[in-house]
């Protein structure tokens, strides 16, 4: 049997939106693209993000223009669970809000890209942006080789650290907590037709 990955992304659904995690002693993170940079982070200390949007609040969303993934406990739980060792759970306290939240900062990045069966790659223009050499710029129609993923559960993609992948084992568990401000984009397997 064939395993699936999928690709996290914003969902197209009613959902609060929340600013980008900051220090809880004030000021911005030095690096705020930190949480989706797939590394291995020092404990950052306390951590507050404030309400940009109020709406349907939603167990999974992305937080600020660097989308940090930020969770409830039921979907930290999914992760602490089935990929203790693929990520970092780190608290951030929202504002006005009692329910405990969840950054989950990715730690693996998997080079995987199955570029030849993906359904277009764009790379930056050369000379453009020298810091974003060799990266893609961006990928539709992405496709990953599972047999490359190194048995990980979630990870960032080499050249493509935008993707936060999960498999299929995750995307279940992470829809059994529902509400979920989030959609998953099939990256293994035939593209279905247009």
């Amino acid at each position: 049997m064939e395993h699936h990955f999928y690709w996290i992304r914003l969902g197209d659904v009613p959902q609060w939106l929340i600013e980008s995690p900051e220090p809880a002693s004030g000021g911005a993170f030095d690096e705020p693209w930190m949480f989706s940079d797939g590394r291995v982070l020092p404990q950052p200390g306390p951590i507050k993000a404030l309400i940009s949007h109020p709406g349907e609040k939603r167990t999974f969303v992305f937080a600020g223009v660097e989308s940090t993934p930020t969770v409830n406990e039921a979907v930290a739980n999914v992760f602490r669970t089935l990929a203790p060792t693929d990520v970092q759970i780190f608290p951030v306290s929202i504002e006005g809000e009692s329910e405990r939240h969840f950054v989950v900062n990715v730690t693996k990045v998997v080079d995987c890209i199955d570029e030849a069966r993906c359904q277009e790659v764009q790379h930056y223009p050369e000379g453009s942006f020298p810091e974003y050499e060799g990266e893609y710029r961006w990928i539709y129609g992405l496709r990953i080789a599972p047999s490359k993923t190194e048995g990980a559960h979630v990870f960032r993609l080499m050249k493509f650290k935008t993707a936060f992948i999960v498999s299929e084992d995750i995307k279940n568990a992470l829809e059994q907590v529902g509400n979920l401000g989030v959609s998953f984009e099939r990256v293994t397997g035939s593209h279905e037709p247009l």
